[in-house]
């Protein structure tokens, strides 16, 4: 086959038209690690997208095609031609301080994109799978289970709400809604870091580090949500779905862990109140989630905290001590 741009590559027609998903955000940390795990699988065609021109991991893995969701006209060329069955919407702006900073972007990724996919999925008789986030609670009874009200208390998770209403507000009878917890892990070329890489950056640097002690946190390891969003898909599962790490730990725990998993010099990591920061943004102080329903339903078993940590430094070349 002769070299051809991202968005001219012939897509796999070969398969029956239940196996197609459109995954969505797949640059990102998520997306990446859902890509490899779907990909993976023989019973699925996956098509990736991203608003950047070419894929951030191997473009071998599965088809790309650049697909800004903010746009309706790109979003409609791609519904049309590859006609999915199942959407996993992983596009998102999840910077508290951007979103504040920034709230019509915050707005158009968050949930106006989200309502434009739910109409092409109704018109197109396809499943929405939305990605979302603990930030819709207010963090006072954490942790959460899949009955618990939504209450959020900044920008952020307002717009995360906004993006799950959508899907119940238009007439979409085959949806899902996936919540999780302080995302970390390993990626390629990725555009943003996340918290456990910024720790492990900062003391493998010998740099201190500022870190609360009063948020607390199922901290969530990616290939770990990859996989319960996949399972959600390939066992046609709807609802809402609460998929996080099992162990509640503070921000500050999670950096003493960290310290301990890769021996770094515990005296680096000061324990902080929440206060200590100038970032205005409220943030909920405990959220963490009860993940009983996604044990039970759909198989779902997450690795421990330590176990993860030990898989990112692998994956990082940095081998944890015993």
């Amino acid at each position: 086959m002769p070299d051809l741009p991202f968005d001219e590559l012939p897509f796999n027609r070969d398969r029956p038209l239940s196996d197609r998903v459109l995954v969505t955000g797949a640059n990102g940390l998520l997306g990446q690690a859902l890509v490899d795990r779907m990909a993976a699988s023989s019973d699925l065609d996956v098509l990736a997208t991203a608003r950047d021109d070419a894929p951030r991991f191997a473009p071998s893995t599965c088809d790309y095609r650049p697909m800004d969701v903010t746009a309706p006209d790109a979003v409609e060329a791609v519904m049309d031609d590859f006609a999915p069955d199942v959407v996993v919407n992983c596009a998102a702006v999840s910077d508290v301080a951007a979103c504040e900073e920034n709230r019509n972007r915050a707005w158009a990724v968050n949930a106006r994109a989200v309502k434009r996919l739910a109409k092409h999925c109704a018109a197109q008789r396809a499943r929405l799978v939305q990605v979302s986030s603990d930030f819709v609670f207010n963090g006072k009874r954490g942790p959460y289970d899949e009955n618990a009200r939504p209450d959020p208390v900044n920008y952020y998770g307002r717009t995360k709400l906004a993006g799950e209403n959508a899907l119940r507000e238009v007439d979409l009878s085959d949806w899902a809604i996936v919540r999780t917890v302080l995302l970390y892990g390993v990626g390629r070329d990725l555009s943003r870091s996340n918290v456990v890489r910024w720790m492990i950056d900062r003391l493998a640097a010998g740099e201190p580090i500022h870190v609360v002690t009063d948020q607390w946190r199922t901290p969530t390891y990616a290939p770990d949500l990859a996989d319960g969003i996949a399972r959600v898909v390939e066992r046609d599962k709807t609802g809402l779905y609460h998929i996080s790490g099992r162990e509640m730990v503070t921000i500050h725990e999670l950096a003493e862990t960290v310290a301990d998993v890769f021996g770094f010099d515990a005296s680096l990591v000061t324990p902080v109140a929440s206060d200590y920061f100038e970032d205005a943004v409220e943030r909920p102080p405990k959220t963490g989630f009860i993940i009983l329903k996604a044990e039970t339903e759909l198989g779902y078993d997450p690795h421990s905290l330590e176990t993860g940590l030990r898989a990112v430094g692998r994956a990082l070349g940095a081998e944890p001590v015993d």
